[in-house]
């Protein structure tokens, strides 16, 4: 199931909630939400990135668990040993 986003239409006549914007978990045939669920403005749902495979922290710990190291680039041909 889907993360979405909602935001006001105007945000300046919305509540705090849908002013700044929030996630619903819905299903993938649901209608988008037409109204704020607290106050009732109009809403439109927001485009955004979506999120596939692994977060770069676990990527991280199975390569130092691998035995690798991560280094961090400090200047032209220079870099520091980060793990």
């Amino acid at each position: 199931m889907p993360i979405r986003e909602y935001q006001a239409k105007r945000p300046e006549t919305g509540c705090q909630m849908c002013r700044n914007g929030f996630e619903r978990l819905e299903n993938v045939n649901e209608r988008p939400l037409p109204k704020c669920p607290q106050c009732g403005v109009d809403l439109v749902r927001l485009i955004s990135a979506p999120r596939v495979g692994a977060s770069q922290s676990s990527a991280d710990t199975r390569a130092r668990q691998a035995g690798f190291h991560k280094l961090k680039k400090i200047s032209k041909g220079e870099y520091e040993k980060i793990y």
